[in-house]
């Protein structure tokens, strides 16, 4: 069998020696019409070209790619990534899967030590912080403490791995955030490995693994099912996308940020719709932006409902690797390889896109986005008005101009909201005053000598925060300076805002300090609390107690700012109900003003100790400032010194002690880690695949749910169902952690599965985790209601609306479905991950065919539904027979759109999921 079909295998002398390559420009000569293609459908067309076998890659997966058509197609193309990026959420769980796939191969008589990754995986350990402790010098040593006592078990897991599987690594705690580690030292644009040399792709385990698009690297995020997959040598399949082209003019205004374009961006191509297709950028306005200010708009690709954001390889591409300290030999290997081979940016007038959508730089004003979708994008300068808005529309509150207000919240206010190191109650000591004017409550608080007022509108949460922005030089220094000419105007942070510095990488804090802007910062409380995602990933860690005292028995309609990528209802923080996306700069603007409800274009930020008024123009620092610093302080040493013991860890995670075993050894009474349930005693023989048969409704949900209501995340209380567990366990509330510190252990996440506080269940009478259980008419948590059911023997379906699962790829929010005993979901359409996801745990996605709903079925979730045709044999886009029967007999049919998209998903679903597959495979040869 010959691996070069099309006779285009050549040699490449690189600095790095003679490579073989497969080359697009020999099957460009040979009249195959490459240069129309979008770079990133070329770098997909050489990865089954190089991976090609007439099996798992076949010639026909080639001539898709060959032919791809600007509409895209149904036909569905296999991706073999180079390598996988994990972090530590979703990394300890896939962990647990491929330890627990060792120790069934043991158990069947297998070698357990030839279950190993097959491609290279870098697992990055950056959502474990927490902001426990803020604005004080000591707040990152203390967090870094707390962190390593309450994950130790799940740290020692990690290290386990990395001793006892080939091809695995980790970046210990405090080191940097996966995506921005990724773009300043993993990627390497172009990979040398087995005499070959190829394009560096990659999946990560992040829904943000885009950001490293900018880089001129293709790579998406994907569920850890599908990671898993790929690590153990299995394509990634997926539908042959459509490509969408943005084209850029221009430049970026004077006070304008990377953040402000990202945002304005965000919005555009919502509006334009490309969920689940690819994103190419190209056009002139590519020459004044960085890999930076590039990375900053692929990272937030997940926003848009894209796969990728791609931008091709460059001389800016070339000039960011020297700045990070690739050698030269690497620096010339990528430009050597990418001209040759059809994939440096050249040539964008013959690239045909399925569509163009057009951005002119110049257009982009300051801007922010919220308070709880990513693409709801304001104008800084209609930003008041909005507030009001929003504050009337969604929460039926009327504002009231601060001139009209009864209480002032300046007078009487100082000192700092940092809680006592002791952590003791102060809830005697807490004086709390409410009045209310037109339905907008003042609520006077005072602890100790602090005294100061809230109202809707307070800002409680400040983070500089996510790899979006903290990996942009520009914004980071800006937000320094900022900082320093409000010190000079004698500005402070209003003391009610718990304000933090979040970096993704260790660079950020050398060049700060070099830079001498750190220490303005300090001075204004945004001081380092650790090197991770904290508060975009809901780690903001509690509000102090006095604030949420007076927020929770308020019902006040606090807010968050901060420079990240998410906002979704909870997500931040619980109690915080508006929050708001915005550059680093802002989020120091906005800290010192201490409220939303503020025209920072026209108003004072605040007044100087003379009381004359400061505005943001008077510390708004110049692009001359903020660029003549940067080169000042930013070198390749920075980055050698910084990832040149990256993997080394401080002194806790050195001493740290991991098991040495071949086999990992669970332990019974863990609530951290339990050995994975879906794969223990399987049976190697395929059982046929039944229809769903009177099954009930657990969840009715509307549109846009998305992973975070699905998942569990974030922290959870002792009267929830998991809170429950934990205490039955012996685990006191202080020690609860969070659900993703958690994500090792299915009893627990199972039990948090649809519980988000805020996900509204229409078969409930109240918001959260909460069901009916239909034959008993009880009103239950949704936990409890499917244990019922299991019972019962009763099969569960969900009932959603549109894009249903968007947001993060977690596994979770499929391995939890499935451990409840839903067997299918019906909604309107999906976000790609959460599909695939679905697909990789044995849950049936199906769609409304004809363009029906639920609601123009009539169907309230109360009924029995069954769904037939799928003991008959599913195919990609089977249609199949549903029906309902109401309690008075009423029947419905109507038919449902199978959404398994290709023959190998078919396959997965047959098996049970994805790796139910793989080892079924492993166990029939070895």
């Amino acid at each position: 069998m010959s691996l070069d079909p099309y006779q285009i295998k050549k040699t490449l002398n690189t600095p790095k020696g003679e490579m073989t390559y497969w080359s697009l420009n020999e099957l460009n000569l040979k009249g195959r019409n490459i240069l129309k293609l979008p770079f990133s459908i070329r770098i997909l067309l050489e990865n089954t070209l190089r991976n090609f076998d007439d099996f798992a890659i076949t010639k026909k997966d080639i001539e898709t790619l060959l032919n791809w058509v600007p509409q895209g197609s149904d036909k569905d193309i296999p991706f073999k990534p180079a390598r996988v990026l994990m972090q530590d959420f979703t990394g300890v769980p896939a962990v647990v899967d491929i330890a627990s796939l060792r120790a069934e191969a043991v158990r069947q008589g297998k070698d357990g030590q030839k279950i190993n990754p097959l491609i290279p995986v870098d697992l990055v350990i950056d959502h474990s912080v927490q902001v426990d402790y803020f604005g004080t010098n000591y707040s990152y040593k203390k967090n870094v403490d707390v962190e390593y006592g309450r994950n130790e078990e799940r740290y020692q897991l990690l290290k386990w791995a990395q001793k006892s599987f080939d091809n695995f690594s980790v970046v210990p705690p405090g080191m940097g955030i996966c995506h921005q580690v990724n773009l300043e030292y993993l990627a390497q644009g172009v990979i040398t490995r087995d005499g070959m040399v190829f394009p560096d792709t990659l999946v990560g385990t992040d829904s943000h693994t885009p950001m490293v698009n900018g880089i001129g690297v293709v790579g998406w995020g994907v569920g850890g099912i599908e990671a898993e997959a790929a690590i153990l040598g299995q394509p990634i399949n997926f539908i042959m996308p459509e490509v969408v082209g943005l084209k850029l003019t221009g430049s970026l205004p004077l006070g304008t940020t990377a953040t402000d374009m990202v945002l304005t961006i965000t919005q555009l191509l919502r509006s334009h719709g490309v969920v689940g297709k690819f994103v190419e950028v190209f056009g002139p306005g590519l020459d004044h932006l960085s890999v930076p200010d590039r990375a900053t708009i692929s990272n937030m690709s997940p926003e848009f409902g894209c796969t990728v954001t791609y931008f091709p390889i460059d001389q800016r591409t070339l000039d960011y690797m020297e700045k990070t300290n690739r050698s030269e030999d690497q620096i010339k290997l990528v430009e050597e390889y990418a001209r040759e081979n059809l994939l440096w940016r050249k040539d964008e007038d013959q690239v045909t896109y399925s569509s163009v959508v057009e951005l002119d730089l110049d257009s982009i004003e300051p801007t922010v986005a919220g308070p709880k979708r990513p693409q709801d994008k304001i104008l800084l300068r209609e930003f008041k008005d909005k507030f009001s808005e929003i504050l009337r529309e969604a929460h039926g509150r009327e504002y009231i101009p601060m001139d009209k207000r009864d209480v002032s919240r300046w007078y009487e206010e100082g000192g700092s909201s940092q809680p006592t190191e002791d952590k003791k109650d102060v809830s005697d000591e807490v004086e709390i005053e409410t009045k209310t004017k037109g339905g907008l409550k003042t609520v006077a608080v005072k602890l100790h000598n602090e005294k100061f007022n809230l109202h809707d509108g307070s800002i409680v949460i400040a983070a500089i925060t996510s790899c979006t922005n903290t990996s942009n030089p520009n914004v980071m220094v800006g937000a320094g300076l900022v900082a320093r000419k409000a010190r000079e105007r004698g500005l402070d942070v209003k003391p009610w805002v718990k304000t933090s510095l979040a970096p993704g990488s260790k660079v950020v804090t050398d060049y700060l300090e070099k830079a001498g802007v750190m220490d303005d910062l300090e001075a204004l409380r945004f001081h380092l609390v650790g090197y991770g995602c904290t508060s975009c990933i809901g780690n903001s860690g509690p509000l102090p107690r006095h604030i949420a005292k007076a927020v929770e028995e308020n019902d006040l309609i606090v807010a968050s700012v901060l420079s990240g990528n998410r906002n979704f209802e909870a997500r931040v923080h619980p109690q915080v109900k508006m929050n708001y996306l915005m550059s680093p700069m802002l989020v120091v603007a906005y800290a010192l003003a201490g409220r939303i409800d503020i025209d920072l274009i026209n108003e004072p930020i605040g007044y100087d100790p003379n009381l004359e008024p400061v505005y943001l123009q008077d510390i708004w620092p110049s692009n001359e400032e903020i660029f003549g610093l940067v080169n000042k302080v930013l070198s390749p040493n920075d980055f050698a010194k910084n990832y040149g013991e990256i993997f080394e860890g401080n002194e806790q995670w050195k001493n740290l002690e991991a098991p040495k075993d071949l086999i990992y050894q669970w332990n019974d009474a863990s609530t951290y880690i339990k050995e994975a349930p879906f794969f223990e005693s399987m049976n190697i023989d395929l059982a046929a695949s039944q229809d769903i048969i009177e099954a009930n409704v657990l969840l009715k949900l509307g549109d846009s749910i998305t992973t975070d209501h699905i998942s569990p995340a974030g922290s959870f209380s002792e009267i929830s169902t998991a809170g429950k567990y934990l205490i039955e366990r012996g685990v006191p509330k202080e020690n609860f952690n969070s659900y993703g510190s958690r994500r090792g252990n299915d009893e627990l996440m199972v039990r948090g599965t649809f519980a988000n506080v805020r996900i509204k269940n229409q078969l409930a009478s109240k918001e959260g985790g909460y069901t009916t259980h239909i034959p008993s008419k009880e009103e239950m948590s949704i936990y409890d209601a499917a244990q019922k059911y299991k019972k019962e023997e009763t099969p569960l379906i969900v009932l959603a609306g549109k894009e249903y699962g968007s947001g993060s790829s977690r596994d979770w929010a499929a391995k939890g479905t499935s451990l409840l005993g839903i067997k299918a979901v019906i909604a309107e359409s999906y976000e790609r991950i959460h599909r695939s996801n679905l697909v990789g745990m044995g849950v049936l996605p199906l769609m409304y065919a004809n363009g029906e709903t639920a609601g123009s079925l009539g169907l309230s979730g109360m009924e029995k539904f069954s769904i037939r045709g799928i003991a008959d044999g599913l195919h990609p886009g089977k249609l199949l027979a549903a029906e309902s029967i109401a309690a008075d007999g009423t029947k419905k049919n109507f038919e449902l759109i199978c959404k398994l998209d290709s023959a190998i998903e078919v396959e997965y679903y047959r098996n049970g999921g994805i790796l139910h597959y793989v080892l079924r495979e492993f166990l029939k040869k070895d």
